[in-house]
């Protein structure tokens, strides 16, 4: 059976996960992810993509974006994957493919899910123990949404802004986010959707991007469809 292809819809939030192959680090030291950030900014810029949120975890890659157009998703994964690997192999004298085949990636609902895709992706170092506050964990876009640095990276989405009136309101408001204990089950839905490649959304959502593209947004049924028996 052929393999659908990868459904991306422009102006529309997508959560995008890349790994490592057979789940080895990627990112060696201070200079690598520097080295990756700075080429997923220059990228990002030149393709028109807004990043959300972003974390470079050991071992993988995880992004909420924005895509102006439903191919610029890709180019930007395979622009910055690629430079990357290529400067990652040379630097450490390795050879051989870095990344796990495909980035894996689902579009989701913005008015419901944007805000809890943000949070799940930045509190990925506390969910790996790397960090005891997820807040202290340097290789992420959480210390900008909290306050304690500006990223340039990061275009902070309208959801964002809604969150208070003064930055401090849109700040103390989002870290409560992390304390609800919703993201455990929210993060199994979205990585569920993401290795799938279906969206993540309620009916409406879904049948406005069945409006909008030729790629089915739902699993069909299993099995041959029924045959209808025709009355004598």
């Amino acid at each position: 059976m052929a393999r659908l292809s990868r459904l991306a819809a422009p102006g529309l939030p997508h959560f995008v996960l890349q790994r490592g192959r057979g789940n080895e680090p990627v990112f060696a030291d201070i200079e690598d992810r520097r080295l990756f950030l700075a080429w997923l900014r220059e990228s990002a810029q030149s393709l028109g993509v807004a990043i959300h949120a972003y974390v470079l975890l050991p071992g993988e890659v995880m992004l909420v974006a924005t895509p102006p157009d439903a191919g610029a998703l890709g180019r930007l994964v395979q622009a910055v994957g690629g430079r990357y690997a290529r400067h990652h192999n040379r630097r450490h004298a390795l050879r051989g493919g870095l990344w796990d085949g495909r980035f894996r990636a689902c579009v989701f609902d913005p008015e419901e899910h944007l805000l809890a895709a943000m949070r799940f992706v930045e509190a990925a170092p506390q969910r790996a123990d790397l960090v005891g506050d997820t807040a202290d964990y340097p290789w992420s876009s959480l210390p900008h949404h909290l306050g304690r640095t500006i990223d340039p990276l990061v275009s902070d989405p309208a959801a964002y802004w809604a969150q208070g009136n003064t930055p401090f309101e849109r700040q103390a408001r989002y870290r409560l986010g992390f304390d609800s204990g919703a993201l455990a089950g929210f993060g199994e839905r979205l990585l569920a959707a993401a290795n799938r490649g279906w969206p993540l959304g309620g009916a409406d959502f879904l049948l406005a991007l069945r409006s909008a593209g030729a790629r089915p947004v739902t699993p069909r049924p299993r099995g041959r469809p029924r045959k209808i028996q025709m009355k004598q």
